[in-house]
């Protein structure tokens, strides 16, 4: 099967281990957190865990921004602003899959055993409309 055409905003996200995802608070500031990104076509996927933070500020502001960066989460390039859809059923077992595809041991593995021993309940969501920052 082939694999479609990844858009412009999101080649730089392709081989890309980390990004720092920043979920917005009540208060309108953003909250960084390092996270792992898979991309097929003009869409990314990301996941968490549902007693997350981020998973509660998603839940109240789908709008996100997201950079690539180290593990540790310092940003190493530009950021992106993008549109969060919490996936379920077929959708997020494709995204599992594209996540343990592209890292076998962290997301084939240690992810959903984590998740198993904290009893919590694994959430996938799809990062669209992916737009350059606005200039400030």
């Amino acid at each position: 099967m082939s694999q479609p055409p990844v858009s412009g905003q999101l080649q730089p996200f392709v081989t890309q281990a980390t990004i720092m995802l920043e979920t917005r608070k009540r208060d309108g500031t953003w909250v960084g957190t390092p996270v792992s990104i898979a991309v097929r076509g003009d869409r990314a996927y990301v996941r968490t865990y549902d007693k997350a933070w981020k998973s509660k500020r998603l839940r109240n502001f789908p709008e996100v921004r997201f950079a690539p960066s180290t593990m540790r989460g310092k940003p190493t390039g530009p950021a992106v602003h993008a549109q969060a859809r919490l996936l379920d059923g077929a959708e997020a077992g494709a995204a599992s899959k594209l996540l343990a595809r592209k890292y076998p041991v962290l997301h084939g593995v240690l992810v959903p055993l984590s998740h198993l021993l904290m009893r919590t309940q694994t959430l996938h969501y799809e990062l669209s409309e992916v737009r350059p920052e606005p200039l400030r």
